[in-house]
């Protein structure tokens, strides 16, 4: 399973430092993730390779009620060398690992 989607880079607004930043995974792509057979992780999290630009990394994206879907963490390398900035769009590709 690949997911492509666009959507606005974020700072979580409990943090005020320049560490935590996220892009929201949309409606239906979270409800696609939430559907797929993995075995259980910490706070449901999914291992995930991810593609912005040039830029490929793996991570996790990490169920959020508040923000009504799973989030991605954008670090701050990934932010630099695909120049995102604050409440910009910003394509992802998302692939789920251990499938």
């Amino acid at each position: 399973m690949q997911l492509t989607f666009t959507a606005p880079l974020w700072q979580w607004d409990a943090r005020q430092d320049d560490a935590w930043w996220f892009v929201t995974v949309p409606p239906d792509e979270s409800d696609l993730l939430a559907e797929v057979p993995l075995p259980p992780r910490g706070f449901g999290s999914i291992r995930v390779q991810v593609t912005v630009g040039t830029t490929t990394w793996r991570t996790s994206v990490f169920p959020s009620k508040e923000q009504s879907g799973y989030v991605l963490p954008m670090k701050k390398a990934v932010r630099r060398a695909e120049g995102l900035a604050p409440g910009e769009p910003v394509e992802v590709t998302l692939t789920p690992l251990d499938l």
